[in-house]
């Protein structure tokens, strides 16, 4: 009987926090540098089969800034860009960072034992040359045990903020 709750918790346990993983594509040769004015494209909207999420654009753009924000006081966010062809139009910054969807998936978790799930593609490239600076592809799934209040948004600011912090 000890076995089976200790299994039981254990499994309970494991189910409670979120997983993510990074896969860097290009990792920086140098760390970036603070205070530098960067702009943000807003990726468009996320989908899941025939589901496109509203609004996931717009907050993905919103934590890759706060992601960005203890690094600097300029940062401008671009409703109208989603990658870097069209952030170039908008003038000159240090850095121009392009995240993108590539899934955003959310489930009724507590009902169906499916967790949410995200998969972002982040971008950055250097304001002179234009050439990547940086780029990873990071994903989350959610915990298990949710009791319906959780969302793929709220698998963002975690894995964002981290791999922001790792680059300066």
């Amino acid at each position: 009987m000890r076995k089976i709750s200790a299994l039981f918790a254990l499994a309970l346990i494991s189910g409670c926090s979120a997983k993510y993983m990074h896969n860097d594509i290009s990792a920086p040769s140098a760390k970036l540098q603070s205070g530098k004015s960067l702009i943000i494209a807003t990726p468009t909207n996320g989908r899941y089969s025939n589901d496109t999420y509203q609004a996931s654009g717009e907050m993905t753009a919103a934590a890759t800034r706060a992601a960005f924000a203890r690094y600097s006081n300029n940062i401008t966010v671009s409703q109208s860009c989603s990658d870097i062809g069209c952030l170039k139009n908008n003038g000159a910054f240090g850095y121009y960072v392009v995240p993108e969807i590539l899934h955003w998936e959310e489930r009724a978790t507590e009902w169906s034992g499916l967790p949410d799930r995200i998969e972002i593609k982040v971008t950055i490239y250097d304001g002179k040359t234009f050439e990547t600076a940086a780029s990873t592809i990071f994903s989350g799934k959610s915990k298990w045990a949710t009791f319906g209040g959780d969302h793929p948004q709220d698998l963002l600011h975690e894995p964002m903020n981290s791999y922001i912090d790792s680059l300066y």
